[in-house]
């Protein structure tokens, strides 16, 4: 097996000889499968899988062999709720891998469903046994208080510190004080990943000085003078308006100081508390009011900031509680995800633990949903890293590891594993770039595509010159030695049927809805007129028109119920025109469908959770609600104005509702709602993201669902929306190899004929 994975492709600049090589290429690839010699990496595995295991075990004797030690198993035994075989073998593995082999971090890819969460929560409790004292969970925003009463509900006796409002600092100081104390019992620290990266508030602080130059600035502790690189004074306006933090030449002292962003009156306490209070439901302006005056707001300011639960059950002076049942079951599901502060705040959360608490105050890192740190420049994936640089031991649990490109899993293997990977040869460059180290990572595991590019160029005296550019991309695959090397040695896979049948069926199914007669022909005609000026742009090397394209072309069947008019982005040449085609009491195919799916499934007593990409300038949610509406079916829609924290008790109060059908945008469902009561999910369209996908298809068929689930995609026949699904169930092919998965052939690991959706769909586009 060939150590490196590098594509090179030369594509000439005309596209139609590319899609003559591609059409040779996929006639050979057809005549090799015809081929009696064919042997599909499946078949092969199921011939010789015993005799392969064998020798794999015997050159790569496995860290957990199934017998789990009796002190760890007791530890289980004891939590409140008992885990499943499945979970309590990736617990023994992940304990085993780094505690008795000694790694720094460890991988869970759990399938959606399989109770990552709680896998985590019993890990943490096992290796508290082997004095890992204190955990401290990075959690999405919204999941933040499920954590906490997840961890309520599996460990007894365990502390929980929410570190997710304006008194996170605070809570921090507090930490850093007690720091001489040994922790009694078991500490568990949440922290919404959004509150861990969010920074403070500052402006330039100098002196003014005035010189020949005009009024510039000066260091306040030492009078020197602020240059820039070239040594010239900074005029003082310059400095005000800078955004970066500077420190004197001279001193070396701050040339900056902190600030808040407002000013508060002096009756800020009342007014705060009294804006806390009206955020409760069933507390309006009067009741709030009758409250202060009741209690006073010091007292209820430390109630709301500290206890809930003696709020809720608040008594006034005749011993009578202050709320009725109705109004404290509310309140009570409603604030479980509220969080009131009145301290300070404004200080980077990480960068605090990073300066100020010793290393290994926390001896645990749990990161969830941890693929969203792996972009190498985001604040979050920083903030992330530097977290697990100061605790002892690290686990991410995900249920998508991978997207399909290598460089997907590079930063995050780095952040998490920093000792493994400098081992590897991949080091950030001596200005702490880690782009190089990052490429070397590509081209070491993934897909690069050398592209090169040949045209004419001027004439010589003697000769006719041409000029040949060369540029790298990225593309989907991951080679098999990445896998063996980074992914497998650290990697614990749990998938719902290793869960031993106690889950319901399962079933996608694909339909193509044909479009009526008028709106078809008018599609072909948009997408005739669109091909031929993308073709027209492309040959001069104008690739603006690209997303323009592709994103009419993709929504237009399911928007045309208002006029479309399609400009060039730069020049604002009119494309293309198509009038309204559905007027708003007409329905349109796709839509007739789905109505057709949710009688169907009203009639079997189930509800149907329907998903449309298209929620922002080309919403159709409310056309949507407006239909089924009209069809009897009670409707909500879930926007992105309801808070994340706040979606799943939102989500609860349509349930006690009634409604029978739940209308949102798959990204803001996609992580850690547990939806099981919408056995039926309709995916309008697909989108292009395989995270958001592979997530939001499994929010219902989870552990609890009793139910049968059922996922259906629609699309419109000989359109570019079956394009985008064929090419989405690509892409998953590729993430599946990261995840245990082994796909049909041995070449779907690397794919590598995938591009980006967008690029592999303007491809086919253009090849029409």
């Amino acid at each position: 097996m060939h150590a490196s994975f590098l594509w090179s492709i030369t594509m000439n600049t005309q596209l139609e000889a590319t899609t003559v090589a591609e059409n040779i290429h996929t006639d050979e690839q057809a005549d090799a499968a015809e081929s009696e010699l064919s042997f599909s990496l499946q078949d092969f595995v199921e011939e010789f899988g015993d005799e392969l295991l064998d020798s794999l075990n015997r050159a790569n004797p496995p860290v957990y062999n199934g017998t789990p030690r009796p002190e760890r198993q007791l530890v289980l035994a004891a939590l409140k709720r008992q885990l499943f075989p499945a979970q309590a073998e990736v617990v023994h593995a992940a304990a085993e891998l780094l505690v008795n082999r000694g790694e720094r971090a460890a991988i869970i890819n759990g399938e959606m469903g399989t109770g990552k969460t709680i896998v985590g929560i019993a890990l943490a409790a096992v290796l508290n046994a082997e004095g890992y004292r204190r955990t401290l969970v990075l959690s999405p925003p919204h999941l933040v208080y499920k954590w906490r009463r997840e961890i309520l509900e599996t460990v007894a006796g365990a502390k929980v510190w929410v570190l997710n409002g304006p008194d996170t600092l605070l809570k921090l100081i507090k930490l850093r004080e007690q720091m001489g104390e040994e922790p009694m019992g078991q500490e568990f620290f949440i922290i919404g990943r959004v509150r861990m990266r969010m920074g403070f508030h500052w402006k330039p602080a100098f002196m003014r000085k005035r010189t020949l130059h005009g009024e510039v600035g000066a260091c306040p502790h030492c009078g020197t003078t602020v240059t820039d690189l070239d040594g010239e004074p900074i005029h003082a306006l310059e400095l005000e308006a800078e955004e970066t933090r500077r420190k004197c030449i001279g001193c070396n002292a701050a040339l900056w100081t902190l600030m808040r962003p407002r000013t508060l009156s002096g009756s800020d306490q009342s007014s705060a508390v009294l804006r806390a209070l009206k955020r409760i439901p069933t507390i309006g302006e009067a009741t709030a009011q009758k409250l202060m005056k009741m209690f006073g707001d010091s007292f209820l300011a430390s109630m709301l900031g500290d206890n809930l639960h003696n709020f809720i059950n608040l008594m006034d002076d005749r011993g009578e509680l202050v709320f009725s049942d109705r109004q404290a079951q509310r309140m009570e599901r409603a604030m479980s995800s509220m969080e009131f502060g009145f301290g300070e705040g404004g200080y980077q959360a990480s960068e605090y633990v990073k300066r100020y608490l010793p290393q290994g105050t926390f001896d645990l890192l749990i990161a969830d949903e941890a693929h969203e740190y792996k972009t190498g420049g985001s604040a979050q994936g920083q903030a992330m890293g530097v977290i697990a640089a100061k605790v002892r031991k690290t686990v991410l649990l995900t249920g998508t590891l991978m997207g399909g490109y290598a460089d997907d899993l590079f930063h995050l293997l780095f952040r998490a594993l920093p000792g493994r990977m400098i081992e590897d040869g991949y080091r950030p460059s001596s200005s702490g770039s880690m782009s190089s180290a990052a490429m070397a990572f590509m081209r070491d595991h993934g897909v690069l595509k050398d592209i090169f590019s040949e045209s004419d160029g001027p004439a010589h005296k003697t000769a006719k010159g041409t000029k040949v550019s060369v540029r790298t991309v990225k593309a989907p695959g991951f080679g098999p030695k990445g896998v063996l090397r980074c992914i497998l040695p650290y990697t614990i896979f749990l998938k719902l049927r290793d869960m031993g049948g106690i889950l319901p069926p399962y079933d996608e199914e694909f339909r193509e809805v044909e479009m009526d007669a008028e709106q078809g022909d008018t599609y072909s005609s948009l997408a005739a007129n669109l091909t031929s000026a993308l073709k027209e742009a492309l040959r001069k090397r104008d690739t603006t028109l690209l997303g323009v394209v592709l994103n009419v072309l993709l929504a237009w069947s399911d928007c045309c119920f208002r006029a479309e008019t399609v400009r060039h982005p730069r020049t604002r040449e009119m494309l293309a025109f198509t009038p309204v085609q559905f007027n708003e009491l007409e329905i349109m195919p796709k839509e007739r469908e789905l109505i057709s799916i949710c009688r169907e499934e009203k009639a079997a007593g189930r509800k149907t959770l329907v998903y449309s990409v298209y929620t922002g300038t080309r919403d159709t949610t409310s056309r949507l609600k407006m239909l089924l509406e009209q069809e009897g079916f009670k409707v909500a829609v879930l926007r992105a104005s309801v808070e994340a924290s706040r979606r799943e008790d939102w989500i609860a109060e349509q349930l006690d509702r009634g409604i029978d059908v739940l209308i949102t945008n798959p990204e803001l469902v996609k992580t850690g709602l547990d939806l099981l009561e919408f056995p039926t999910i309709v995916f309008m369209q697909s989108g292009y993201n395989v995270y958001t996908l592979q997530q939001a298809a499994r929010r219902s068929w989870r552990i609890g669902q009793k139910l049968a689930v059922r996922v259906i995609y629609l699309g419109y026949a000989a359109t570019s929306q079956m394009t985008c699904l064929s090419l989405m169930a690509k892409k998953i092919m590729v993430s599946q190899s990261t995840s245990g998965d082994v796909p049909e052939s041995g070449l779907d690991v690397l794919n590598p004929d995938g591009d980006s959706i967008e690029v592999a769909l303007a491809r086919q586009l253009v090849a029409a």
